[in-house]
């Protein structure tokens, strides 16, 4: 699935990037979200990513949310919304949970419908062959 994810310092330094791996690993885990959040923890030697940002083309699962408070992300961005899984403000919101001691700023709809494109064509494409 063509999901890519960067995330940014507060100075505008990319930090860590990813792109979806699952299929590629074998790895439940390896959404884009999850692997550019290790690579920027790698980078700054701290699973703490206070005052970043993460940019990805999709909007984020229950696990990737949950994984963007614990890594106290401070802005979430985002291209397309998900209808289906989405759990930054569409089907869930788990990023701005009341109960939680980290929310996360979401801007949401970023370039939407060039995201949406992007994911449209692939499935499209998946559906042909």
């Amino acid at each position: 699935m063509p999901v890519g994810a960067v995330v940014v310092s507060p100075s505008g330094e990319v930090l860590g990037a990813g792109h979806n791996a699952r299929e590629a690993t074998g790895d439940p885990t390896a959404h884009a979200e999850v692997l550019a959040l290790r690579a920027a923890s790698a980078t700054l030697g701290s699973w703490r990513l206070a005052g970043c940002t993460l940019a990805v083309t999709l909007e984020p699962c229950t696990m990737c949310a949950g994984a963007l408070v614990l890594a106290r992300v401070s802005r979430l961005v985002l291209g397309a919304w998900d209808p289906k899984a989405g759990a930054t403000g569409s089907v869930w919101d788990v990023v701005r949970g009341r109960r939680l001691n980290h929310r996360v700023e979401v801007v949401g709809g970023v370039r939407e419908a060039e995201c949406g494109d992007v994911l449209r064509a692939f499935f499209e494409a998946r559906r042909t062959r």
